[in-house]
């Protein structure tokens, strides 16, 4: 197992994955605080960085695309401090985290995690039933429908009609989009049938984000719908890495485990002798391979 506790967060790996729970600090973003702590399994992962400063560095995970509804609801667009995949390291720990990287690296290696993308959601998103307000209104969703209530602010074309109930199954799409410059930003539902092309002050069916401190949380809003919609690369066919048929094959047993270990430190040596893995990833996939031994 590999630890690192820092004022921004705590993060442990036991192998299989990753739990991620926010720090107590003031600065840890109220996103974060609000989410929680997340558990990320390894296979969601397409790899981790360290990026390291003059007086801190960064623990950075990249997750597949489509592993989690939390990215693709957002669309990358999460600032860095509200990012969870992110975690601040003060200078005198980069050894751990250093640590930290390569055994997740390692893990990576030694299991063949692909690092393309999945056609199912690996993370469950946030937990219902949730609410949020910010900007012109408030957002609500109990897993099989949103109400959108709106406020003082809210335009009056838009609130003339009064709140909105949509259910699951006619949400199409959900998007948030931050605030940028001189562009508000919304939490927008493309309803099936509906007009998509008025702007979230007029649009029914959006919130409008001013930039304000609570925007966010209308993320881990859109994050839940997102959860319970069909994958975005959902399709028959299984993914790359599960052939057909893989399901009914039954899991090796401890002898036929052992030697599986043994083919990979053979595979590994050939790899490294013929130069496709560099003397530090040869050594890292060696060990990980020899403590499962």
């Amino acid at each position: 197992m590999a630890e690192i506790i820092q004022r921004d967060g705590t993060w442990i790996f036991d192998g299989d994955a990753l739990r991620l729970a926010p720090g107590r600090d003031k600065n840890v973003s109220l996103l974060r605080r609000t989410l929680g702590e997340l558990t990320v399994p390894l296979g969601a992962l397409a790899g981790i960085s360290l990026e390291q400063g003059r007086r801190a560095g960064r623990l950075r995970l990249r997750l597949r695309d489509g592993a989690d509804p939390l990215l693709q609801a957002t669309g990358g667009k999460l600032a860095e401090p509200n990012d969870p995949y992110q975690l601040t390291v003060e200078a005198d720990r980069l050894g751990v985290a250093e640590y930290f990287a390569d055994e997740v690296r390692g893990a990576l290696l030694l299991d063949q995690v692909p690092s393309g993308p999945v056609d199912r959601y690996l993370l469950p998103g946030p937990a219902v039933p949730l609410s949020a307000s910010a900007g012109d209104g408030t957002a609500s969703f109990d897993g099989e429908r949103v109400r959108l209530e709106w406020n003082w602010k809210t335009e009056d074309a838009k609130s003339a009609s009064g709140a909105r109930t949509l259910a699951l199954g006619n949400i199409a799409a959900v998007e948030w989009r931050p605030a940028a410059g001189l562009e508000n930003g919304c939490l927008r539902f493309t309803v099936r049938g509906g007009d998509a092309q008025a702007p979230p002050k007029y649009d029914p069916n959006s919130v409008e984000l001013w930039g304000f401190k609570r925007d966010p949380l209308m993320a881990l809003v859109a994050a839940a719908v997102q959860a319970r919609l069909p994958h975005p690369a959902a399709g028959g066919a299984r993914p790359a890495e599960e052939p057909a048929g893989a399901a009914a094959v039954p899991g090796p047993g401890p002898e036929a485990d052992h030697d599986a270990l043994l083919r990979r430190l053979r595979e590994l040596g050939e790899l490294h002798k013929e130069g496709v893995l560099t003397d530090e990833e040869f050594t890292l996939a060696k060990q990980a391979v020899l403590k499962r031994l």
